[in-house]
């Protein structure tokens, strides 16, 4: 009998080691499970972080400039040459800011793109000042470009632009509200917007006619 009894007392023993060993292996891959999750979740954050600050950075909006640009003809250009005809694009663009500065611009080349930008560089190159009364111009005047023949008048306020297309364009993007425009010439864009240009450039103001005339303002005008 106490032989039965001592080897019962070592079994138990045994068991209670073991149940021991289990628990503290249990306890350690807990705490290593916890140790991980404490790990991933700052790692979370700071992606979720570096989202955010993606999401809230917003681009710089270019400045806007005060040029504008008006196409105001297209047109395919066929070139003879030795191996056949050579297809390309003719574009005419007038720029101008609307305060007294405009050009026209004509160039060629293989793509519509292409020429419409080598024709806001070429206007760019030719801008002119345009002198301006008021919301007019300050005297008849009437110019050739060409086959081109252009009249302008002056008008009072409140007429608006009385003109027609490429005379329209060059008379807006120069700033002037007010004139009375004919085309007497050539109906063709470019010689239009030509003959109109060489009008503008022989305007002259009261103050450069009074200082040819060796005059004051107030003689002058008088």
């Amino acid at each position: 009998m106490e032989n039965n009894e001592e080897l019962k007392a070592e079994v138990v023993e045994e068991v209670s080691t073991e149940v021991e060993k289990t628990v503290s292996v249990e306890e350690a891959a807990a705490a290593e499970a916890t140790e991980a999750q404490s790990e991933e979740k700052p790692a979370k954050s700071r992606r979720g972080r570096g989202k955010k600050q993606k999401i809230e950075t917003v681009a710089e909006e270019k400045p806007q400039s005060e040029w504008t640009e008006n196409v105001v003809q297209i047109s395919r250009v066929t070139k003879v040459v030795k191996g056949g005809k050579k297809l390309s694009f003719r574009a005419i663009v007038i720029v101008g800011n609307k305060k007294g500065q405009v050009g026209v611009g004509c160039a060629k080349a293989s793509e519509v793109i292409i020429a419409i930008q080598k024709a806001i560089a070429d206007g760019r190159k030719n801008v002119i000042n345009v002198p301006i009364f008021k919301t007019t111009i300050p005297h008849p005047v009437q110019a050739k470009s060409g086959a081109g023949c252009v009249m302008l008048r002056p008008a009072s306020q409140g007429t608006g632009i009385i003109a027609g297309g490429a005379v329209r364009s060059v008379l807006e993007l120069a700033g002037i509200e007010n004139i009375l425009a004919k085309s007497l010439g050539s109906k063709a864009p470019l010689n239009a917007a030509n003959a109109t240009l060489e009008a503008l450039k022989s305007l002259s103001t009261f103050g450069d006619m009074a200082k040819k005339r060796g005059l004051s303002m107030a003689e002058f005008l008088n």
